[in-house]
């Protein structure tokens, strides 16, 4: 497995420092956001900024293999919001295969407590991913529905419904476990029950709860709000997440693909050491697990 660093770990550098931040931790490749008025992203629509960092990305060694847009409007019942949605994530798409990257993240719409229409919405979110599918099968990419509060895919097995009906190659899934755990959905093997077929992408990051009876509660869809939050953000292997058994499982569901660290730093900077030190120390807890998975199917 490669392990790629997230931009989400490096809100203070330009994407250019980020790929030498993560050359120097010792990954082997990026997961980019695609965003505007982010410092550690890519301008949605901008050609210069993109050649720029596949530029950086040549001389780092440093391949940028995804991109993460944060458009949420795909399942909009408004028409002009809908295409406008629609239209982003074609410039994600074209943005991805110029620079050779062959995932985007994708948010499956916006869903949260309150919010009414469910089957309009589903609807329109359905069009939108049937309608861009065969698009970016041809640009060579896979749109990755994430596992994510605030979308109409917070639950592993919504994911896996969404990307079961539309039933196209270049759709899949990204799996979240952090995500699952603390929106109290499901546990690792019961995530794999229901998507682990369907998994074109991986994000990885850990937590500690703060109190993990308290119910999930988000307003928003990127993050959750400080007030709202019963989770500590953690490096990789010193929270709760299981990742030795999530790896083992992913291997045995015949990914063995790119491993995103999901550094939480541009939300949560108090819970986790400097991206220098973050990055590095989930890379290395990363291949010692990855080692000793290999050397047990060896025996």
């Amino acid at each position: 497995m490669r392990l790629a660093g997230h931009t989400l770990g490096t809100p203070d550098h330009t994407v250019p420092q980020a790929l030498d931040l993560f050359r120097a931790a010792g990954l082997d490749a990026a997961e980019v956001i695609y965003q505007n008025d982010y410092k550690s992203g890519l301008p949605t629509g901008d050609r210069q900024a993109a050649m720029e960092a596949l530029k950086a990305a040549d001389n780092t060694g440093i391949p940028i293999v995804g991109l993460t847009p944060y458009t949420t409007a795909i399942n909009s019942l408004d028409g002009t919001e809908w295409r406008t949605a629609v239209d982003e994530f074609r410039g994600a798409i074209e943005t991805a295969h110029l620079l050779g990257a062959d995932r985007v993240r994708v948010y499956a719409g916006s869903w949260h407590p309150g919010d009414t229409d469910h089957a309009a919405r589903w609807a329109q979110l359905r069009k939108a991913l049937e309608t861009l599918a065969p698009e970016a099968d041809q640009a060579g990419v896979r749109l990755c529905v994430e596992n994510h509060f605030g979308t109409m895919t917070q639950t592993a097995a919504d994911t896996a419904a969404l990307v079961r009906e539309i039933a196209q190659p270049s759709v899949r899934v990204l799996y979240d476990q952090a995500n699952l755990t603390f929106t109290h959905d499901e546990n690792y093997e019961q995530a794999f029950a229901v998507q682990g077929d369907l998994i074109g992408h991986v994000h990885v990051k850990d937590l500690v709860f703060t109190d993990p009876n308290a119910a999930f509660r988000a307003t928003e869809t990127a993050r959750v709000n400080a007030s709202e939050r019963a989770v500590r953000s953690r490096v990789v292997g010193s929270g709760v997440v299981p990742w030795s058994q999530i790896l083992a499982a992913l291997l045995r569901h015949g990914y063995d693909d790119v491993l995103s660290i999901e550094l939480e730093y541009r939300w949560h900077p108090q819970d986790l050491p400097v991206p220098e030190d973050g990055f590095r120390q989930s890379a290395t807890v990363l291949r010692s697990m990855l080692t000793e998975l290999a050397e047990v199917r060896n025996v």
